[in-house]
């Protein structure tokens, strides 16, 4: 059923505004081409991007991120105040609020749901929240929180998918010994307060969500969000597949749109190729274990690394796959990312020194590698294949390996992958997430790759606990010190989130922070 929020219409009539801007439509679904399937639906147990993309419109947060991706507001909690000695945090919870099967949002499960993010061991993004003490009710609405000690981030981790409001009665009924168990038993049929719920999930091909009757934000026509009846997501690996149905029209949106490709689609009438901003970095990264299946490992020498760093010409790398919309990185984290420091491109081409640092390393003769590769995916082909020629300069041999995700990923986990294609994109508007996921050893051995640092170390722990700005940034200007020389990646460039739609589509978000916003997005019929 098709509304048209005709009051709106009026008012932009009157004042001889654009009607198209505000004439927008209730109803419909929107198709969304997808290159990876999500893999397990609950917030505090995951790390993939494609799950916690999907996240944000099944489960609501206390905050929200601001649009730009760098600011908080209310999300669950219509206030909050955090004490003048930055120990106590206090919230205020949203009248009325439900979850998707209409149970009341009580200070009861938000407690219990922080105090389970919060839990030791409970989740690679526990540190984000580390600084909890305890969670407490004060009254019918509110929570406390109790740090135990000043956490400059504090505010921006309530933003944070881990910190997902769950109904802890629904949770806990579900089957399984083990908060692992009941996890994955709950997953499947997820309870959250998001904008949707998850209908049906055909792994591997496709996941249907509808509207949440119960959302308690609000559109521009003064009904509850969101507009759409629900999103069919449908899984499409491979980018040519995923565009021609999307030219066609078999689908109304389509995710990671190669760069080779943006420019034709910009000039195409039936769509918008969007490019929004973001924190995304494209890297490969490198498994630096001294031995990997029983045999030494090359890249466990950080001379070899810096070698072939230098061996990469990332300015063409720049232009082959990105035809120009990238820039080289100047730090492992984006220039968006707070506290990021350089100024420089790292590791300028400089083919000379790359071989010295071979001979330096003992690897003159060079070796033979293998990198794990996204099949169907056109920009990790055509980097790795750029790779490829580059480092046979330096007499190292490399083995494209195309997988699929869920090959790749399991690799990554159990730390036996030798190298892979890899994207990061900051969830948090702070520094402290992707420091811990690459840099700090404690949390994942360092993107899964066994490096570690034991200054760098210490300089997280002591940046986790400092409230002076200063000091903080220092701490941070230090540990991109360390890591940009000796880590275990091959950064390659920052890029915007290519996003291509049907012009009969609007109001569709990716935040900086890579969140897809559905909320707001709504379909001319």
């Amino acid at each position: 059923m098709k509304t048209i929020a005709r009051a709106v219409f009026t008012a932009a009539f009157l004042l001889g505004t654009s009607i198209s801007a505000f004439a927008l439509e209730r109803g419909g679904t929107l198709t969304y081409g997808r290159y990876a399937d999500s893999l397990f639906l609950d917030p505090v147990l995951n790390d993939a991007n494609v799950d916690i993309w999907i996240l944000s419109n099944l489960y609501d947060t206390l905050l929200l991120p601001t649009d730009d991706g760098k600011g908080v507001q209310p999300g669950l909690a219509s206030e909050y105040k955090l004490a003048d000695d930055g120990m106590n945090l206090t919230l205020t919870l949203r009248d009325g609020v439900r979850f998707s099967d209409g149970s009341p949002i009580t200070p009861a499960d938000v407690a219990w749901s922080l105090k389970r993010a919060a839990k030791k061991d409970n989740g690679i993004w526990g540190f984000m929240i580390e600084s909890i003490d305890d969670v407490t009710i004060e009254g019918d609405k509110s929570i406390l929180i109790k740090l135990k000690h000043p956490d400059p981030a504090i505010l921006a981790a309530l933003t944070v998918f881990n910190t997902a409001i769950l109904p802890q009665k629904q949770f806990e009924a579900s089957p399984g010994a083990t908060d692992e168990e009941k996890a994955k038993a709950f997953a499947e049929h997820p309870i959250g307060s998001g904008p949707f719920v998850l209908k049906s999930w055909d792994r591997g091909s496709s996941m249907k969500l509808v509207r949440n009757e119960y959302y308690w934000a609000k559109g521009e026509d003064g009904q509850p969000l969101p507009y759409l009846d629900g999103i069919n997501f449908e899984l499409i690996p491979d980018d040519a597949t995923r565009i021609l149905k999307l030219t066609s029209g078999e689908i109304d949106g389509a995710e990671f749109i190669p760069y080779s490709r943006v420019n034709e689609l910009k000039s195409s009438g039936n769509l918008d190729m969007e490019l929004f901003p973001s924190t995304r970095v494209a890297y490969i990264t490198l498994n630096v274990r001294p031995q990997l299946g029983g045999k030494d490992n090359p890249l466990s020498n950080p001379k070899v690394r810096q070698a072939m760093n230098f061996a990469v010409n990332k300015e063409a790398i720049i232009q082959i796959v990105t035809h120009g919309v990238g820039k080289p990185q100047t730090s492992y984290m984006s220039t968006a990312t707070p506290l990021h420091v350089g100024d420089k491109p790292l590791y300028p081409y400089d083919l000379d020194k790359a071989k010295v640092l071979m001979k330096e390393a003992g690897f003159e003769e060079g070796f033979s590698t293998s990198i794990l590769v996204l099949a169907g995916n056109q920009d990790e082909i055509a980097a790795s294949t750029a790779l490829q020629q580059m480092w046979a300069q330096i007499g190292i041999k490399l083995e494209l390996q195309q997988v699929d995700n869920p090959t790749r990923t399991q690799q990554y986990r159990d730390g036996t992958f030798v190298m892979r294609n890899a994207a990061w994109t900051d969830d948090i508007a702070d520094p402290n997430e992707i420091t811990s996921y690459f840099v700090y050893s404690k949390t994942i051995d360092a993107l899964h790759t066994g490096w570690k640092s034991d200054e760098a170390d210490q300089l997280f722990e002591a940046s986790q606990k400092e409230m002076d700005p200063k000091k903080r940034a220092e701490q941070y200007a230090r540990m991109q010190e360390i890591y940009n020389a000796e880590g275990p990646t091959v950064p390659l460039y920052e890029t915007p989130y290519p996003v291509a739609l049907s012009k009969k589509v609007h109001g569709f978000l990716q935040i900086p922070l890579g969140n897809n916003i559905f909320a707001k997005t709504w379909k001319e019929k």
